[in-house]
């Protein structure tokens, strides 16, 4: 492991569990899922080093299926960012409505020239938006208009915005900003970003026939609601496991790497964030050692994780669409079957 990873994550190497009664804790896995005890499981990926340890698929779903992954898509959103970044057409530090000045002039102007890049990439910017509560700026709002573009640079500013002294502002979950990285980069890159997307990621990584939600006016939703294949997700968190390179080629630095997964702000008690990347420690079954993981998360309960302390990645795809347990579902798979069978 390099030492790099280590000093990311504020967490002990988890010692191995006995195995008392000598069972498959991925058998136990697939019993359970096949059980419906975790409802509607589409697909589980499990990989440590080079070996793939465990991969299949339920319900109607098969290996060739894309499943739509919701705001998982975001975090691909933040890799597709760290390439412009690499090519030196980007910065964090740049103000973002700079790169948006096209659709100017934009309601409620006053302080928006004060936005960065980095404050949409890690959901603390001054807009009055919140996907967790109803605000001017939540997603299900946008989902209502024809242009997205318009809807997001026109959201007021929250009048209770401030940075504290390190000029980190409060975290508050808003795809609209995200989804704004998407059209930053286009305007940089020349590109739709979908086609962007394909060439510096998805191409290279041998991902086909990526389907995008797009807006009525044919806008690619960069803030996620992206379907993959349970493998293409595989590939995504493999790179970062190969700190950015695939097959001899680097795709992304190894620094951007660092800095998109490095915590910068608390989001939930037990969850920090980085850019458009959770990041928290999990516990490995009964005796609850703890493992760190940088991860991507959607709607459904979904997540692709990185456990950079255990060379091991982990996709989980299910469509628990806006079930209150989703998520605690899908870290209890994690938790009692997956990082036991790689704590062993």
């Amino acid at each position: 492991m390099n030492a790099l990873w280590t000093v990311l994550l504020a967490c002990t190497r988890p010692a191995p569990l006995p195995a008392t009664d000598g069972a498959d804790p991925l058998q136990a896995l697939h019993t359970a899922i096949e059980a419906g005890h975790y409802r509607r499981i589409e697909a589980v990926v499990v990989q440590q080093g080079d070996e793939v340890l465990f991969d299949r698929t339920y319900r109607r779903t098969t290996a060739q299926a894309r499943i739509d992954a919701r705001s998982a898509g975001k975090s691909i959103t933040a890799m597709a960012v760290g390439t412009a970044v690499d090519r030196g057409l980007l910065s964090v530090q740049d103000p973002a409505f700079a790169h948006l000045a096209d659709l100017e002039p934009f309601e409620h102007p006053e302080g928006k020239d004060q936005i960065l890049v980095r404050d949409l990439l890690s959901m603390s910017s001054s807009l009055d938006c919140s996907d967790w509560r109803p605000s001017p700026g939540n997603e299900e709002r946008m989902y209502r208009t024809r242009s997205w573009s318009r809807f997001a640079v026109d959201l007021p500013l929250d009048p209770d915005f401030a940075r504290n002294a390190e000029g980190q502002g409060r975290f508050s979950y808003c795809t609209a900003g995200a989804f704004l990285l998407g059209r930053i980069l286009e305007r940089i890159t020349g590109e739709p970003f979908d086609a962007y997307v394909d060439r510096v990621l998805f191409e290279p990584l041998g991902i086909e026939d990526p389907v995008w939600r797009r807006s009525p006016t044919g806008e690619v939703q960069s803030g996620g609601q992206l379907s993959l294949r349970a493998h293409d997700f595989l590939a995504l968190a493999n790179l970062l496991r190969d700190v950015g390179v695939h097959d001899g080629e680097r795709l992304l630095s190894e620094d951007w790497i660092r800095e998109m997964v490095q915590p910068k702000i608390q989001a939930t008690p037990s969850q920090a964030y980085g850019y458009l990347w959770w990041v928290r420690t999990f516990r490995a079954g009964p005796t609850e050692d703890p493992v760190g993981g940088f991860y991507m998360s959607g709607n459904g309960g979904n997540k692709v994780v990185w456990f950079p302390h255990l060379d091991a990645v982990a996709v989980v795809l299910a469509t628990n669409y806006n079930d209150r347990d989703m998520h605690e579902l899908t870290t209890d798979l994690l938790e009692r079957y997956v990082l036991v069978a790689l704590t062993r």
